[in-house]
């Protein structure tokens, strides 16, 4: 009976694992080029226990927003995600990938970044939020 529990509770989490789409891929890192225009700008706070420094900014290039995280510096995490929010908390978000050493993240085509107030990074495995950007338009 132990074994068919365990093998139970293995199958559940394997099925249950978030399959990337259009808004949650893992995108290359990009470049920002001269021509773009900072938009919205917020420097990062952390959340009890972790250490967080940066800025999350905004920029319109070509018609496209990204965000960067720039100056950034954060505790480690497994699965962390960065997500634009439309609180200051993962409710209405979008995921714009997993946080790694790229600093530039494609916001889809098609979103109203102005409905958007928050960068957030967030640990998805453990539904932990690390950091909150609140956003303020340039």
């Amino acid at each position: 009976m132990q074994k068919f529990i365990y093998l139970l509770s293995l199958v559940f989490i394997i099925i249950s694992c978030q399959e990337e789409g259009p808004l949650t891929r893992t995108t290359d890192s990009t470049q920002i080029n001269s021509s773009a225009v900072l938009k919205y700008y917020g420097d990062f706070s952390p959340t009890s226990g972790i250490a967080v420094t940066g800025k999350a900014k905004i920029y319109l290039e070509n018609g496209h927003y990204k965000v960067v995280l720039d100056n950034f510096t954060i505790s480690d995490g497994p699965d962390l995600k960065v997500y634009l929010s439309k609180a200051a908390s993962p409710y209405e978000f979008i995921n714009l990938g997993s946080l790694t050493s790229q600093t530039v993240y494609s916001i889809p085509d098609g979103i109203d970044v102005s409905t958007y107030t928050h960068v957030l990074i967030h640990c998805q495995e453990f539904n932990h939020l690390y950091a909150i950007a609140p956003l303020t338009q340039n």
